[in-house]
């Protein structure tokens, strides 16, 4: 780092994008070696003999280590020098800086190219060697051969203050994420520029480069499309800018007095600015919050984009919102419903939120060790009590998509790409991917995942070395604030992501092993402060729900949990080309299609990856959607087609404290934002194609990748009805408070009709059996629904074919004993398919005939009964 470094653009995104924006025409030029990341890239061109770098080289870092920080990825100092061919004027000077400063770097330009010069100039090509560049030609080195997230341009003897920058960075900071400027330039009264004639700038100064700070990605993209070697790049550049229609934005600055040191503030000088600046929030989860919700007409139409898309997937719900239900939901519909449901009655009635006696009878349901999802539950109470629970859930399941899709567009949009509609595509993805969809059936936790990138953006900037101090404890506290609400509305989410996430960071610590080290230490003091945030809001809810009643662990989910090989490349049910059975054979059930990515998708991935090898995001992005797909196999992997059945790497992670209860195939999830961010930035290379032949080819591409996949309507099927016994509120005459009705057959996770009789009887009576994830046996084994009882068994068995034993006394004790355990106010036999045999044999084992009330068939079990 110490010594010479060559001139162009290190980092392989931003030469790439250059060359797609206007330099792909010119000869390449060297690269020097990637640096790391750097938060600030201040450069300095020199020209030989100018005495002057001497002062910035003494006082500059001291300035900037307060200003900035005195992390090594804080700032670098890039000093260009041009002409200056001994190595004993400044270049000698920066070499001896740098001896003892590792973030001072000296550039010397190579002789620019005869093409770069006037025409005059190949015709003295020959006469001797080429003439040294001027400012232009260091700039453009300079800023090449930058790292920083910004660059600032200033000039040798700092006639604006260091501390003048920040004005600027208030101003790139920007409240609006979609409207920030690429470029802010500050306005100091020099004359210089406009007098030797350069071509002004509509709307701006023509002395307003002398100190300007700029997007480091925008700014790269900017010179590298530069050809001017002289003073007029300045012109060169803005008109460049203002062509891809990036904002420009202009602040007046104070300049230090002719005597000053250049780096020394000067005093205090009122600040005027060009344009009136909207009043910032001093709260940090306001101001993030603003980030995201401020939206031009191009944010809105993206976010009615996504909405539309997310009615399309639900429009059969919502046609008929009383009548209709999801058909491949299973029981989930039924159960999330009731969690809306019994959440809303134990807050409007003052009870503990975290727990019910509501089904599960005499036990009850530790709520906060099922996906009650209580932090949009809670808030959504009004709606529920105005407009019903089926309201609500296709609230959030609507509401919820679009939203994880716009956070997810809103991150790739911010950190990746430029191009609005190619973040757009990303988020889609992201959101909308055939196991999103699929989950969509039942699984609102799996779908409202908007928390998730707000989560990654502000990890993210925990990693910049530069935000030290108050910026970095305000990170760290958003951090914990964001994922405490995300514990309550999906744990099991957070969890697959927090393994992403992870995988990530080992992989990035493959590819760029200075960085990731770099990046380490803020974001593990940033983590820190995030704990201790989210820990005490959230140690008594954890506590109940691993410790507390109902409570359990390790929940069994069978030995085909994990995805089959052939589920990465097949299409999902509801894909566009997918064929149901297909689907089927390849999982669980219908809401656990968790791969069913397509071929082609997986092809068009691996494609962006190779032609975009060059970047590191690429690679680790690469590395940690390999390695979730082969988590997602499962402990054991079937060799299709074989009978061979080899490890998988999940062996490593079954037996890990909460993992253990985690269904292996949904770390295939973690790919959707992957392909997502891939597609988008696919996406924004392709749009900036020169050749129209070539963004065509691109385009197809990325259509014949994305077609197949296209989500269609979920379907559904009528409902089935309530029974008049219970609508009509003759229960009541059965039941009383702290007896069950005992449904028959009891509802379990086959079939849970009897919750939604709950939720329509607005939770006045208590349900023996249920559907929910409880403990079961002296170990607490987790398990699907109430433990079962030879009741509950044998009436489950007839009801699906069995035929009814003798009636002996055994079992008429047996029954009178679960009936007992259940407390019991009254069975009930609605009309049903073999309704018949059930109710004769309920009348043996109960020993007297039941009552015909409305459409139901009802004993008497509870104290006082005959």
């Amino acid at each position: 780092m110490n010594g010479e470094n060559g001139v162009t653009a290190d980092h392989a995104d931003q030469a790439d994008h250059a060359e797609q924006t206007g330099s792909a025409a010119r000869p390449a030029r060297p690269r020097t070696p990637w640096l790391g990341d750097v938060s600030l890239s201040v450069v300095v061109p020199v020209l030989g003999g100018d005495d002057r770098i001497g002062g910035i080289l003494a006082a500059a870092p001291g300035r900037l280590d307060a200003l900035l920080g005195a992390g090594p990825g804080a700032w670098e100092l890039v000093v260009v020098v041009v002409g200056d061919g001994d190595g004993d004027g400044p270049a000698g000077a920066v070499l001896a800086a740098a001896a003892d400063e590792p973030r001072i770097r000296l550039v010397r330009p190579a002789d620019h190219d005869a093409d770069d010069e006037p025409d005059h100039a190949a015709g003295h090509a020959a006469a001797g060697p080429p003439r040294p560049g001027g400012k232009g030609t260091a700039l453009r080195a300079g800023v090449l051969a930058s790292a920083g997230r910004r660059v600032l341009i200033t000039d040798a003897g700092l006639t604006t203050p260091l501390d003048e920058l920040a004005r600027l960075e208030r101003e790139l900071d920007g409240p609006d994420p979609d409207d920030a400027p690429a470029a802010v330039l500050g306005r100091s009264g020099n004359r210089l520029v406009r007098a030797i004639g350069i071509p002004g700038i509509p709307g701006f100064r023509a002395d307003t480069c002398g100190f300007a700070l700029f997007d480091g990605d925008r700014a790269r993209a900017a010179f590298g499309a530069s050809s001017l070697n002289g003073p007029a790049i300045d012109a060169e550049v803005l008109r460049w800018i203002r062509r891809q229609g990036w904002h420009v934005a202009e602040v007046p600055l104070n300049r230090a007095p002719r005597t000053a040191d250049p780096a020394r503030p000067a005093g205090p000088v009122p600040v005027r600015t060009t344009r009136p600046r909207p009043r910032r929030t001093a709260g940090g989860l306001r101001l993030a919050l603003g980030e995201l919700l401020r939206l031009n007409a191009g944010g809105l139409a993206v976010a009615a984009a996504f909405l539309a898309l997310s009615l399309y997937v639900f429009q059969g719900l919502w046609a008929d919102l009383d009548g209709s239900y999801l058909a491949d939901a299973l029981q989930d519909q039924n159960q999330w419903e009731w969690f809306v449901g019994v959440t809303t009655d134990n807050i409007t009635h003052l009870r503990n939120p975290l727990f019910t006696f509501a089904q599960g009878m005499p036990d009850g349901v530790n709520l906060m060790a099922n996906a009650t999802m209580l932090g949009l539950n809670v808030p959504l109470i009004p709606v529920t009590l105005l407009f019903g629970a089926t309201v609500t859930f296709a609230l959030v399941l609507t509401l919820g998509m679009a939203a994880s899709a716009w956070t997810w567009y809103w991150l790739i949009r911010r950190r990746l790409v430029r191009n609005r509609w190619a973040a757009a595509a990303g988020g889609a993805l992201a959101a909308f991917a055939p196991p999103m969809v699929s989950h969509a059936n039942g699984h609102p936790n799996f779908v409202v995942l908007f928390m998730i990138p707000l989560i990654v953006d502000r990890a993210l900037r925990l990693c910049e070395p530069h935000r030290g101090g108050r910026g970095a404890t305000r990170d760290g506290v958003l951090l914990g604030l964001f994922a405490t609400y995300q514990i309550f509305i999906g744990e099991e989410p957070l969890l697959i992501a927090a393994l992403g996430m992870l995988v990530f960071c080992l992989a990035y610590l493959l590819v760029d092993r200075r960085r990731a080290l770099a990046a380490a230490r803020p974001l593990g003091a940033g983590l820190v402060v995030a704990l201790a945030v989210c820990l005490p809001l959230v140690v008594v809810p954890l506590f109940w729900q691993f410790f507390g009643p109902q409570s359990y662990h390790a929940i069994l989910h069978g030995d085909n949990a994990g995805n089959s090989p052939r589920a990465l490349i097949e299409y999902a049910g509801r894909s566009l080309f997918g064929d149901p059975e297909t689907a089927a054979r390849l999982s669980l059930n219908t809401t656990e299609q968790n791969a069913f990515y397509g071929w082609p998708l997986l092809a068009f991935g691996v494609a962006v990856c190779v032609g975009l090898w060059r970047s590191r995001t690429v690679r680790a992005l690469a590395i940690t959607g390999f390695v979730t797909l082969l988590l997602s196999l499962g402990p054991w992997v079937p060799v299709p087609h074989t009978e061979i059945v080899l490890p998988g790497p999940w062996r490593l992670m079954i037996k890990l404290p909460l993992f253990e209860s985690v269904i292996e195939g949904r770390v295939a999830m973690v790919c959707a934002p992957i392909l997502g961010i891939l597609l988008a930035l696919a996406l924004d290379r392709i749009v900036r194609l020169r050749t129209r032949e070539l963004r065509t080819l691109g385009l197809l591409g990325a259509a014949a990748a994305l077609i197949p996949i296209l989500p269609l309507p979920l379907t559904v099927r009528e409902r089935a009805p309530v029974p008049a016994f219970v609508t009509s509120g003759s229960w009541k005459d059965y039941v009383k408070d702290g007896e069950a009705l005992v449904p028959v057959p009891l509802p379990d996770p086959g079939q849970a009709d009897a919750l939604h009789w709950q939720v329509e009887a607005d939770f006045g009576f208590r349900l023996a059996g249920g559907y929910f994830n409880g403990p079961w046996g002296p170990d607490k084994i987790g398990i699907y629904g109430a433990t079962p009882r030879h009741l509950s068994n044998l009436l489950r068995d007839v009801r699906y074919g069995a035929q009814p034993p003798e009636v002996t006394p055994a079992w008429q004790a047996q029954a009178r004993q679960d009936l007992e355990y259940w407390k019991a106010g009254a069975v009930v036999l609605p009309v049903q398919e073999r309704d018949t045999q059930l109710r004769d044999l309920l009348t043996g084992l109960l020993g007297r005939a039941p009552e015909k009330v409305l459409d139901a068939w009802v004993w008497r079990v509870g104290p006082g009964a005959p």
